[in-house]
């Protein structure tokens, strides 16, 4: 396996969750103003949607999708309990988690990345992540993570989403349960070594 990545993109969920479960597996770092891997190819060869994770399987295919990667790393080590078995209610609980950051935490940090967006739209964009946070804060309140006292994909995705808060200016601090759900997950050592290893901390 290969995993092509950007230091603190959303494939860091991917490359946390590789370093759970100790699996190997090749990265690959991708310049996505470029759209060039470190050793010089062409990524949107690679995956012609151009952006980050992208994982090439053994078989030659190639997976695309946070989401759709995540399900199927931790799927390569179902006793490690890092996303409920196939089939149980469970499961779809843990999708349906996946499927809310993505469309409604995710997608509403990513018009901050770019530096054309009107101040009147972030605005908005913060209005509604405040309600989405709220949404996240209360459930955390009563359980340590997501699923409930069981690290999962679903809180490897959520981290790395909440990390970009302090480089957009989005202010966590109205929500304790939150910093101390990221304080509390970045301090795992599979996630302190993935930090390091695309170097996010010394």
């Amino acid at each position: 396996m290969k995993l092509y990545y950007s230091p603190g993109a959303c494939s860091m969920a991917s490359h946390i969750v590789l370093n759970e479960l100790s699996l190997k597996c090749d990265l690959e770092q991708v310049s996505l103003k470029e759209h060039k891997t470190k050793s010089g190819d062409d990524f949107y060869k690679i995956n012609p949607k151009g952006y980050v994770p992208a994982m090439s399987l053994d078989n030659g295919q190639v997976l695309t999708e946070g989401a759709a990667i995540l399900q199927y790393i931790a799927d390569q080590k179902p006793e490690s309990q890092m996303i409920p078995k196939f089939g149980t209610f469970e499961r779809y609980r843990c999708q349906e988690w996946l499927t809310f950051i993505s469309s409604e935490i995710h997608k509403n940090y990513s018009p901050f990345f770019n530096p054309q967006t009107p101040e009147q739209t972030k605005m908005n964009l913060k209005s509604t992540l405040s309600k989405r946070f709220q949404y996240v804060a209360d459930h955390l309140k009563t359980n340590p993570f997501l699923m409930g006292n069981q690290f999962t994909v679903a809180d490897a995705y959520l981290f790395t989403v909440l990390s970009w808060s302090q480089g957009m200016q989005i202010d966590l601090t109205p929500y304790p349960a939150l910093m101390g759900y990221v304080e509390r997950i970045k301090n795992r050592p599979a996630v302190m070594d993935t930090l390091k290893k695309e170097g996010l901390v010394k």
